[in-house]
């Protein structure tokens, strides 16, 4: 039995979970809500970031005694006036097919010379149905003209990150969790927790 602490994240996507675990390293114990059958499927139903990751935090530290940490995230691209946005997971029709998501990004850039983007991630903390604190990271960058590498998950074929030529896919998840959105608003999440320790 782990004598860490357990921090859990309001999220079945096990890309995301994966992620966070390896960012977190010894300080906590990461579950997320595939360890839990009976969780609920959480509802997103908000027009940004942080409103859906807030229904996810606040929803299940209801039935945990614990933090909960839930992050919503997605891409913004600039010549698309800041779409795939909060609804990246279903851009391309069917919620969370990357494959569809990602051919119809490419679609929409192709002859497309402003290329900037940039993926945002919002975190929230919450502990029996409160929220404790938001938390927001991105990394600016640009599209790719076509996808490419076979590492990481969602736009990561499309993303080049500003100061690299490889994609989020091609550099791979160690050099990924050392810039990426999900890692800037971590840090800040992990930082708050360490001086607000019970």
């Amino acid at each position: 039995m782990s004598a860490l602490p357990h921090l859990i994240v309001a999220t079945r996507n096990r890309h995301k979970s994966t992620e966070i675990r390896a960012l977190v390293g010894a300080r906590f114990e990461v579950l997320d809500a595939t360890d839990f059958p009976d969780f609920p499927e959480v509802e997103e139903t908000g027009t940004t970031f942080l409103e859906n990751a807030t229904l996810k935090a606040v929803a299940i530290s209801r039935l945990v005694d614990g933090w909960v940490l839930a992050d919503d995230s997605g891409l913004e691209v600039d010549a698309l006036d800041g779409r795939p946005g909060v609804w990246s997971s279903s851009f391309g029709g069917v919620e969370g097919d990357h494959a569809r998501n990602n051919a119809r990004l490419a679609a929409a850039m192709a002859g497309v010379t402003e290329r900037a983007a940039r993926f945002r991630c919002t975190m929230v903390l919450a502990r029996a149905g409160a929220v404790a604190a938001d938390f927001s990271g991105t990394v600016e960058g640009r599209i790719g003209l076509e996808p490419a590498g076979a590492g990481g998950f969602g736009y990561d074929p499309l993303f080049v990150p500003e100061g690299h030529e490889l994609t989020f896919a091609e550099l791979g998840g160690a050099v990924k969790n050392t810039m990426s959105h999900r890692a800037r608003a971590l840090a800040q999440a992990l930082g708050w927790l360490a001086a607000h320790r019970d």
